[in-house]
Parts: structure tokens; C-alpha cells; sequence
């Protein structure tokens, strides 16, 4: 069954999400990044954009070839890739991967930003709401896309590893993903937030610890789940099916 054809959930109007929002006057919200506050899934984006453009060796292209092939076969689990997509980059300097971010999002995700999404943002910082953004994709992209929205980098729980020297390691930090995503804001004391916004059912677990959930340009299992949950969604306008 198709999202478009389904009656058993309810579909949010752009008026009726903004208002919704609004009306709970939230202290704390906190948003999924790839497909939420923009189309598009930046993280297998980038990868790919470093394979063309030389930033990752043919033998590391060569690998993370295969892992991806395997995890889209289901043999490598979301966990596991989403470290791998952040390790492979092990060695370049840090300044070279947000130089490569910055490029890379401007030319690639920034034309898909949901202005709805940036009106709301805007609108609950200037209410005073604290905004967290929670991603599986890595950092550099991450806070370089909410730059976009003038949420700080220290408001970002993304996929990272330590660095040493200036250069990136495989030592993973953080792979908030899944159940992984409350535990990452729990670490920062966050463990009911007012709002949560998602798209996937990988930010199921998140929505869950919400006193108002509001998944956004949902897949389709999230509308499944959405339908169990009895959580109204939205779709942007550029995405309404």
C-alpha cells in the first residue's frame, strides 16, 4: 500500500504542522537531519561525491564499495555501515573534510532544504526553543548543513570519530542510529524532549521518547508505524506524494 492511498493515517496540512508545533510551545525539539530538513540522504551522498572526486583512495573506494553493496544486501547491518561511512576517511586531515562538507552541501543538499522545516526552525528559535539535530550521517556534513538554520555544531550528535593531530582516525565517538539516537541524547541529559521530527524507521526509537511526534516526509515503514502510534505526518510540499 502506497502512502498516498493510505486512510488510517493522518495527514498534517503545512498550516496544521506549523500550528502544531507552535501550540506545544516546546522547550526542547530535536530533528533527524537526511530527509527531514532536507530531501535526500546526504550521507551515502557524500560518499559517493568523495569516491568521484578523488578524496578516497581507489582501495578504500574499492572497499567501501563492497560494504555498501553488502549492507544494501542486508548482510552489514545500519549500525555497522554507518561507523564504516565515517571511518573510511581515517588519515585526511579534518580542515580537508569540512573544506570537502562545504562544497559538497552547497552544490548537492542545499537546493533541497524543505522550506517548511527552515520557516519552523526559525520560529522556534526565536520562541526560545533549544534545537538539537540527531544524524547517522558524519559531522562534517552535518554541521555544515545546519549552518543553514543557525543551529550551533554543539547542538549536532552525528557520526564521529576522534581526531589526532589534525587528521581523522577510525576511533568511533558516536553512531547515533536506531535506539543509538536516545542514547546519544542521553548523554547530553536529554531523555524526553518536547518535539521530535523524523523520517525513517531508524528514528522510531527517538519519536518514541517525544511528548509530540511528528514524523516528516516519512518512508514508508515510519507511515506504518505512524499508523500504530496514532502519529499524524507531514510532507513538505516539494515531497507530498
Amino acid at each position: 500500500m502506497t502512502t498516498a492511498l493510505r486512510t488510517d493515517v493522518l495527514h498534517l496540512s503545512s498550516p496544521e504542522f506549523h500550528d502544531q508545533v507552535l501550540a506545544l510551545e516546546p522547550k526542547i525539539a530535536v530533528f533527524d537531519c537526511d530527509g527531514t530538513l532536507w530531501s535526500g540522504d546526504a550521507g551515502s551522498s557524500f560518499m559517493r561525491w568523495t569516491m568521484e572526486t578523488g578524496l578516497l583512495s581507489p582501495q578504500k573506494v574499492q572497499w567501501l564499495k563492497e560494504r555498501y553493496e553488502l549492507y544494501k544486501n542486508g548482510t552489514v547491518n545500519e549500525l555497522v555501515i554507518c561507523g564504516e561511512m565515517v571511518q573510511v576517511y581515517a588519515g585526511i586531515p579534518v580542515e580537508t573534510l569540512r573544506v570537502a562538507a562545504a562544497t559538497f552541501f552547497a552544490e548537492h543538499v542545499e537546493p533541497n532544504i524543505f522550506p517548511e522545516l527552515s520557516k519552523l526552525i526559525a520560529e522556534l528559535q526565536s520562541r526560545g526553543t533549544e534545537i538539537w539535530c540527531v544524524s547517522s550521517t558524519n559531522d562534517w556534513v552535518i554541521e555544515e548543513g545546519v549552518k543553514r538554520f543557525n543551529i550551533p555544531a554543539d547542538r549536532v550528535l552525528a557520526a564521529r570519530v576522534a581526531a589526532e593531530d589534525g587528521f581523522a582516525t577510525e576511533r568511533l565517538l558516536d553512531i547515533p542510529t536506531d535506539e543509538g539516537k536516545v542514547a546519544s541524547l542521553k548523554r547530553v541529559g536529554i531523555s524526553a524532549p518536547d518535539a521530535v521530527f523524523g523520517n525513517s524507521v531508524h528514528d522510531a526509537a527517538m519519536l518514541s521518547i517525544a511528548r509530540r511526534a511528528f514524523p516528516v516526509n516519512p518512508t514508508p515503514a515510519l507511515v506504518d508505524r505512524s499508523a500504530q502510534e496514532n502519529w499524524p505526518i507531514f510532507f513538505p510540499q516539494s515531497v507530498r506524494p
